[in-house]
């Protein structure tokens, strides 16, 4: 048990370093090796860790913001999960202003997209085990990249427009979203 205590405060520590570097230069700029020098280890401790930079940003996105919600999540508190995670990128405002602008084939969209669907797909598993859908199509697959999709995307729109509204707000903007149907957000336009 004490390996995995000291594997979790290497990850952190590389976390930590990491966030802090990309406050302050793009992605491209920062390298293992300052990434490893800022946290205090070696370079090969990294890669006994992660494979490579985007793979600590799958760690971050998934230990900071993903695991703290999935309780309330599996507890259909689906509200107080989306605030908790909006404020999570709230306090780090700086780290995820800079994570958003990550683009190409490893672009914080896409990790994120694939951390919350993998996320989604437990919840489904968990709650629903053997259960499917009227729809055949509409399978577990779509349905959790369908939510990962517009979550993620509201909440970098949200990262992209400086914030403009509460951590609690978009969450209540979101739920709307996810409740009404196209035409019903139409009509309400005004």
């Amino acid at each position: 048990m004490q390996q995995r205590g000291k594997k979790g405060n290497t990850d952190d520590l590389l976390a930590a370093s990491f966030k802090e570097l990309l406050c302050k230069a793009p992605m491209e700029k920062i390298t293992i090796k300052d990434i490893t020098d800022k946290a205090g280890v070696i370079r090969p401790t990294f890669y006994n860790h992660f494979a490579d930079k985007y793979a600590l940003l799958e760690y971050i996105v998934r230990h900071d913001l993903l695991e703290p919600i999935k309780p309330l999540l599996l507890n259909d508190m689906i509200q107080e999960g989306l605030t908790l995670l909006f404020s999570s990128m709230q306090n780090e405002r700086a780290f995820y202003e800079r994570a958003v602008c990550i683009d190409g084939q490893n672009s914080f969209e896409s990790i994120a997209r694939s951390e919350v669907s993998k996320l989604l797909l437990e919840i489904i598993d968990q709650k629903k085990q053997g259960k499917s859908h009227k729809y055949t199509w509409l399978d577990r697959q779509i349905i959790a990249e369908y939510y990962a999709n517009s979550m993620c995307y509201v909440a970098i729109a949200w990262i992209k427009r400086d914030y403009m509204i509460s951590p609690k707000d978009l969450s209540e903007v979101y739920k709307y979203l996810t409740k009404s149907s196209m035409m019903d957000v139409l009509n309400e336009l005004v």
